[in-house]
């Protein structure tokens, strides 16, 4: 190796002497090498974003969400006779989700879910926030870890105690200082001890909380059961209406009082006293099957009315993921051509580099220089040229997929792999590309060479 040590360092200065071209040389490796880089960082981000999001959404859960604006409550069959029988459903209930737990055998837990939207208050502060009520079970179905306190109990949760968990943004608004465990927050009219804190996720998951995935940061949880006897209960009303039972005039007031307390809820379309229910399976392939039985169970129930979506997430969450993976491969083989690109520039280069240096080849070998030596110059500089390319081409890439974080927000994850791998790329174009000119120059004959003008 060291005798071919002086043909390396002859490529190095013939390229210092050449700084302007070998610069123009190397920019499609440059750009190439960048390209790639920052395509795989974007895709690493958008696959370990995927992961976080399926692991936040659950193992193995099922989401029933109720459909508001029902157009099929008539009977389809007779709608044409002179009697059309009305179809009534109670939507979805606390009937509902203990109905799926203790008679589908797949099914190992259920949560039900109520949501409000409005402003909670604790000292001298008042800010918009989310309250949400569940069931014990909510935490565990959602993988949601505590930074201190605990989660309420079954007896807290069936006798409609006041107590809430909050998530980290909740605290850091009204609790910057103190460990708000113990202390009292007010949303709506009802005072609420917190008995534990969520730790934060950083997880950027507003784009998925169509499948069920909620930002979980800027939420207060409470019981179920306190949820329906403090706040709302849109099941009371619906079954007062649907039953025929008659109820005062002021009863009837309160009732309307109790469902408007959501400004944002349309209580003349949603009956449902549920927002939703997540269900978990024992097993991933019990998954779609359950689903379907879920499905076919809840029509019964609600006397064939549709007023409800049963969905998968974690299902549609790797279909995505699936899509983002072709996408990424495509966008890196476009990037990929812009090293074959440059390769093909650096061939170019090289080739009229020889026809340039001909006379310097023909004295080199006239003085006693190998083909192998012609060979190991004229391949050192293509090689030089591809592999500082490729380094300038690894730091920019770096750069530009940290610019797209911070302008595009989207999230980006350089991975030593890919580094590896558009390195080693860069490196192998220049050996793929280099070889055919250093041939070319080794073949010269030294005495037409010495002529050549």
């Amino acid at each position: 190796m060291r005798k071919y040590f002086h043909d390396v360092i002859i490529a190095m200065e013939s390229i210092m002497a050449n700084k302007l071209k070998s610069i123009l040389t190397a920019l499609g490796i440059i750009f190439g090498v960048a390209s790639v880089i920052s395509m795989l960082a974007i895709g690493n981000g958008a696959q370990q974003e995927i992961l976080e999001q399926i692991k936040m959404v659950g193992v193995n859960n099922i989401m029933i969400t109720p459909i508001v604006e029902v157009s099929g409550d008539v009977d389809e069959e007779n709608s044409n006779g002179p009697q059309q029988r009305v179809k009534f459903s109670r939507g979805l209930t606390l009937l509902d989700a203990e109905a799926i737990r203790t008679t589908i055998p797949t099914v190992v837990s259920t949560s039900p879910e109520i949501a409000l939207n409005a402003h909670a208050v604790s000292g001298g502060k008042r800010e918009a926030a989310k309250l949400i009520g569940v069931s014990v079970d909510y935490f565990d179905l959602f993988n949601l870890p505590l930074e201190s306190g605990t989660v309420f109990n079954e007896h807290q949760e069936e006798n409609g105690l006041a107590v809430c968990v909050i998530g980290a943004n909740i605290k850091s608004r009204f609790f910057p200082d103190v460990n708000p465990v113990g202390n009292y927050i007010k949303f709506g009219h009802v005072w609420l001890q917190i008995i534990g804190v969520l730790e934060r996720s950083n997880v950027s998951v507003s784009a998925f909380e169509n499948v069920g995935i909620n930002v979980y940061n800027d939420n207060i949880y409470i019981p179920v059961k306190t949820m329906l006897m403090r706040y709302q209960n849109r099941g009371i009303l619906r079954s007062a209406s649907g039953s025929g039972l008659s109820v005062g005039g002021r009863g009837m007031m309160r009732m309307r009082q109790m469902l408007s307390t959501n400004p944002g809820q349309n209580t003349s379309s949603n009956y449902h006293q549920l927002d939703k229910i997540v269900v978990q399976v024992a097993e991933t392939e019990h998954l779609s099957p359950t689903a379907e039985l879920i499905g076919r169970m809840l029509l019964r129930r609600h006397s064939e009315v549709k007023d409800f979506e049963v969905t998968v997430p974690e299902l549609l969450l790797k279909q995505q993921q699936r899509t983002r993976e072709i996408f990424n491969i495509v966008l890196g083989a476009i990037a990929s051509i812009s090293l074959i690109v440059g390769g093909i520039g650096i061939m170019n280069i090289m080739f009229a580099s020889v026809m340039e240096r001909i006379k310097e080849i023909g004295t080199r070998q006239a003085i006693g220089a190998t083909r192998v030596d012609i060979i190991v110059q004229f391949l050192s500089e293509a090689v030089l040229i591809s592999v500082t390319g490729g380094l300038i081409g690894v730091v920019l890439g770096i750069i530009l997929s940290n610019l797209i974080t911070h302008f595009a927000g989207i999230s980006t994850i350089v991975s030593f792999s890919s580094v590896l791998i558009a390195f080693f790329v860069s490196a192998s174009v220049g050996v793929i590309f280099g070889y055919s000119p250093a041939k070319r120059a080794a073949e010269k004959d030294p005495i037409e060479s010495l002529r050549y003008e």
